[in-house]
């Protein structure tokens, strides 16, 4: 009991007896809280949904194969705006270019965030609980307007889900081993 008042004071002497209040200027925790639950992978999610829900469903061209209709034509300009060339780099091999295109940069861009809500996902904090529900809820969303939607039946938002899906997995992974790791060292029990 002792040791605790000492360690208290001791804090408050280190401090030079300022008080503790935020400025109303500082977004400190709230904006950390609702970037912890906000699931990052939803951006390039909604990116996608401009661009599909943005462009027509296009010329109708159904044949019937094996008993069953495939339309040809359905996601053929979702397909032609992925592949548009954004930028072209020349590369060192002799008249190679890099051509980056819409697709590309759009699972660019899914990769770093992936990677953000892995780092993300290694605190114990509610805000993560809630990160994982709401990003099986994306994966859920995702998967569906895979499955039903013509503008979303490219590989690139295939790609996308299943990062959606990694996203989901690696991140209960993570904060289940983080949190054991958190109760054995809290408990004295480390290796």
């Amino acid at each position: 009991m002792f040791e605790l008042l000492v360690t208290g004071a001791a804090g408050r002497l280190d401090d030079g007896g300022k008080s503790r209040r935020r400025k109303k200027t500082d977004r400190g925790p709230g904006m950390r809280v609702l970037f912890g639950i906000f699931p990052l992978l939803s951006v390039p999610i909604i990116i996608y949904n401009i661009l599909a829900f943005s462009r027509g469903r296009g010329d109708s061209n159904v044949i019937v194969e094996n008993g069953v209709a495939v339309d040809l034509e359905a996601s053929k300009h979702m397909l032609e705006l992925l592949a548009k060339p954004m930028a072209h780099v020349p590369m060192v091999a002799d008249g190679a270019v890099w051509l980056i295109t819409v697709g590309d940069i759009l699972i660019l861009l899914a990769l770093v965030l992936l990677f953000a809500e892995i780092l993300k996902s290694t605190s114990t904090g509610a805000a993560t609980i809630f990160n994982h529900a709401i990003s099986m809820i994306l994966f859920i969303g995702a998967l569906v307007e895979f499955l039903l939607f013509t503008n979303f039946a490219t590989s690139i938002f295939f790609i996308l889900c299943i990062m959606c899906l990694l996203d989901v997995l690696a991140g209960v992974v993570v904060t289940i081993v983080s949190a054991r790791r958190d109760f054995a060292v809290g408990e004295g029990f480390g290796k």
